[in-house]
């Protein structure tokens, strides 16, 4: 009973008139993504959304994977094989991948507004090509002519998936304890041998092959993080001309029993002598796998954006149907016997919430991911440095306060359900119990945080924060005689000049106490959220203004007046807490706990 509808009209405007991105493909190099390919783009990938993915998305929960002990063999659910094949047959693996490797070489940011569709449609499927994804730029960027060849193109093709091998048992994110080894061998290829857990896609039946990419330590390897090198583990061994051989030594040894996302195979795989090949530098691993982590740290923020959408689209039409009392100020339909729910002040103010926070957020993750187009196809370096400036400060902003905002907005719609949220007819449940994980995997909200504050912002000296302050400062220098947006760019430009004085008092505070940056970092991570959302949703205020679109300018304009009034003085609450400082979180003595 829970459907979905792409938001085509949405992802349009977002792209097409606030960003404005047709002439920015044009400069980069990216002429065929036109406004007719894009829109073209959108209508497909909703068509194969909306009827192949979202009808899988409940019955895939229901069944979940199953997984064979004797062989070591996971089947995916009723339907799951089926979906992918057409998905490979759309062309959709390679949409965003080169085409000297086979793919289509259509700019990220369209790319981005096809995952969000994937994701609200079937966020369990979505995870088996999620890390492909991450695959293909590691071995663009870092693996060798053949490797490329071999590994790359049948990924791009979709006849095989990848994924990325980092945790053990023993270390969570804390890599620089991983113990999995890979011991060289005469023809140049090197054993690996390890246990790896919580492997999204791990083993499936989608395809003939699957690419680990795993993290290793060479035998002379220097301890911690500076000591792990990175490998091409395939599933069936693969020669160096592409000819595949037998099994490959590693298997599934069992998948875990999770929360959510249960058509997910989350594997431990175990490595037993497995033949590998190096990818890029010894011991330089680290630096190959972030460039997997860093995509898809964006990929998981979109998860959490598509499944806020799905479950507003759902809370909306329930609270439109659903007849519940009658409004405080009077009858709303005296033909009925109550009103119906949307009427009522506190849906609204959940509804309202889940629109703001996904609305918004799509516009933050949309434009992070344009910086990626900017990234690799700009011929002006100063245009790339500073968009690796700016993707590197918005990654850990995407990927924790969208999948953050999404286990709130699930659980705001599941409440507008009242008790038929709790139970899995309506669906709702699901896509809660999914939310929670994307908070987790890919690097925790803490993890993001203290990436976001000690590398982004203190380590580098907020040269990403920098450009960012200078979009809101030119955009609202830009607006000072727009009277119709006099609302929204006065308490934008006072939250800009905040954040950054908020940002100096953290600096000059960790200068006496370096325990300050854990105390502060996730309210600062909320905190620079709320802001960046606040001048998007400005953005799609004034671009709404300027479509001509009476009803969308009037929709967008009451929506971000409750983001004003009603969200972004949560940084208020950030802010407190943070000049608060470290002292009452560190106070109690370890002992105390327990008592």
């Amino acid at each position: 009973m829970n459907s979905y509808k792409a938001p085509v009209k949405d992802m349009r405007f977002a792209l097409l008139d606030v960003l404005d991105v047709e002439p920015i493909y044009q400069r980069i190099g990216a002429e065929q993504a036109t406004r007719d390919i894009i829109e073209a783009v959108l209508e497909e990938g909703a068509r194969f959304n909306e009827s192949v993915l979202a009808p899988l998305n409940q019955s895939g929960d229901q069944e979940g994977c199953h997984f064979d002990k004797a062989t070591g063999k996971v089947t995916t659910p009723k339907g799951f094989k089926e979906a992918y094949a057409q998905f490979v047959e759309g062309g959709w693996p390679g949409l965003t991948a080169p085409e000297q490797f086979g793919g289509q070489h259509l700019p990220e940011s369209l790319g981005a507004a096809i995952k969000e569709m994937i994701d609200a449609a079937n966020l369990a499927w979505g995870n088996y090509p999620l890390l492909s994804h991450g695959a293909t730029e590691a071995l663009k960027h870092h693996g060798e002519d053949w490797q490329q060849e071999v590994f790359l193109k049948p990924i791009v093709e979709g006849r095989w998936t990848g994924t990325m091998c980092l945790t053990e048992p023993h270390c969570g994110s804390d890599l620089g304890l991983l113990k999995t080894r890979a011991e060289p061998q005469a023809d140049g290829t090197y054993a690996i041998h390890g246990t790896k857990i919580f492997i999204t896609a791990g083993e499936h039946d989608l395809t003939e092959n699957i690419v680990h990419l795993v993290l290793a330590r060479l035998p002379d390897a220097p301890p911690g993080t500076k000591g792990i090198s990175l490998f091409i583990v395939p599933k069936i061994r693969t020669a160096k001309d592409g000819t595949l051989g037998e099994p490959n030594a590693l298997r599934c040894g069992s998948i875990e029993h999770k929360m959510g996302i249960h058509a997910s195979a989350t594997c431990v795989m175990n490595f037993d002598g497995a033949e590998g090949y190096l990818i890029g530098q010894p011991n330089k691993g680290l630096n190959a796998m972030f460039t997997m982590m860093n995509t898809a740290r964006l990929a998981v923020g979109i998860q959490g954006l598509g499944l806020i959408d799905r479950a507003y689209q759902n809370a909306l039409a329930y609270s439109r149907d659903r007849l519940q009392m009658r409004s405080l100020s009077g009858s709303k339909r005296p033909d009925k016997p109550a009103d119906p729910l949307i009427v009522h002040p506190d849906i609204r103010r959940m509804l309202l919430t889940c629109k703001a926070l996904g609305d918004g957020s799509r516009l933050l993750a949309l434009h992070a991911a344009l910086q990626v187009d900017l990234l690799e196809r700009s011929p002006d370096e100063a245009e790339r440095k500073k968009a690796d400036e700016l993707l590197g400060f918005l990654t850990p902003i995407v990927k924790a306060c969208l999948t953050e905002w999404s286990v709130e907005c699930t659980y705001h719609a599941l409440q507008c359900f009242g008790g038929h949220g709790y139970v899995q007819e309506w669906g709702m449940e699901q896509l809660a119990r999914d939310a929670r994980i994307t908070t987790i995997y890919e690097g925790t909200t803490g993890i993001q945080a203290l990436d976001l504050l000690g590398r982004k912002v203190i380590q580098l000296q907020g040269a990403g924060l920098k450009h960012f302050l200078g979009l809101i400062v030119e955009f609202c220098s830009a607006q000072t005689k727009n009277a119709e947006l006099v609302e929204f760019v006065a308490p934008l430009a006072q939250a800009a000049q905040d954040w950054q004085q908020l940002t100096m008092d953290i600096g000059k505070r960790l200068m006496e106490n370096p325990e300050e940056l854990g105390a502060a970092s996730v309210d600062y991570l909320f905190y620079s959220g709320y802001v960046t959302l606040a001048y998007w949703w400005t953005r799609a205020v004034e671009a709404a203004d300027r479509s001509g679109d009476k009803a969308l300018a009037e929709q967008k304009r009451a929506v971000a007046r409750f983001y004003f009034q009603r969200i972004l003085p949560r940084t208020l609450s950030h802010a407190s807490a943070i000049r608060s400082g470290a002292a009452s979180l560190m106070a109690l003595p370890e002992e105390a706990f327990a008592a």
